[in-house]
């Protein structure tokens, strides 16, 4: 099966307000080209060299999303090619993304990564540590940066229970943080949610960004 009808057939089972964030990571521009060909236009990258080297050859209207865990020294190199970064996973790296849209005069849309899966390995801000942040009101120091939802990864188990109530954990921060902190902010709509294995699941508890890459491109070209 082509790229394109992979594609095809992944959106033709998305609500309306689901977005599908083709993760092409490891796999090569022509990959990526045969994909925009299709009409997909939302790419996930996890690399910085990978973005500054795919965004020089491929089309221009390409709305380039950062999905991997984002080292604050590498934010002055990413932030021009890139619309949202949905790996925000501290204040540090929050005041760093502020420091250089400020310098390029950008407006950046990003989303909080929450940690909500059992394993360890997994980046991200405890439900708890999301509620102090946001609490706090530090956010209104960075006018540069819209916090426009959050984004999480559920754990790598067969569990589909465990994988639902971690989803579910954080739709439900989601929906408070929309409700006590977001009310007049209709930019705050997004739930990153779901990748190749997991994403019906996902969908089921409101995600609005699905990251699917095996699904469509095949196993990673290291």
């Amino acid at each position: 099966m082509s790229i394109q009808s992979k594609i095809n057939e992944i959106k033709s089972t998305l609500p309306d307000n689901v977005r599908l964030v083709a993760v092409s990571k490891y796999h090569p521009a022509e990959m990526i080209k045969e994909a925009y060909d299709g009409g997909q236009r939302v790419f996930g990258e996890s690399h910085v060299q990978e973005v500054l080297q795919k965004v020089n050859v491929l089309p221009k209207d390409i709305e380039w999303h950062f999905i991997g865990h984002l080292q604050t020294n590498k934010v002055k190199q990413l932030l021009p090619h890139v619309s949202m970064i949905h790996s925000v996973d501290s204040l540090k790296l929050i005041k760093e993304i502020e420091k250089q849209a400020e310098k390029i005069e950008k407006e950046v849309n990003i989303l909080l990564q929450l940690h909500v899966a059992q394993e360890e390995t997994k980046f991200g801000w405890t439900i708890d540590e999301a509620e102090d942040l946001l609490a706090s009101n530090v956010l209104a120091d960075f006018p540069h940066i819209h916090v426009v939802g959050i984004m999480c990864m559920a754990s790598n188990v067969d569990n589909e229970k465990q994988i639902a109530d971690e989803f579910e954990t954080a739709r439900m921060f989601f929906t408070h943080a929309k409700e006590v902190y977001f009310k007049d902010k209709p930019e705050f709509r997004e739930c990153s949610m779901g990748m190749s294995d997991d994403y019906p699941i996902a969908i089921e508890h409101g995600s609005t960004l699905i990251r699917v890459g095996s699904k469509i491109f095949g196993q990673r070209v290291y």
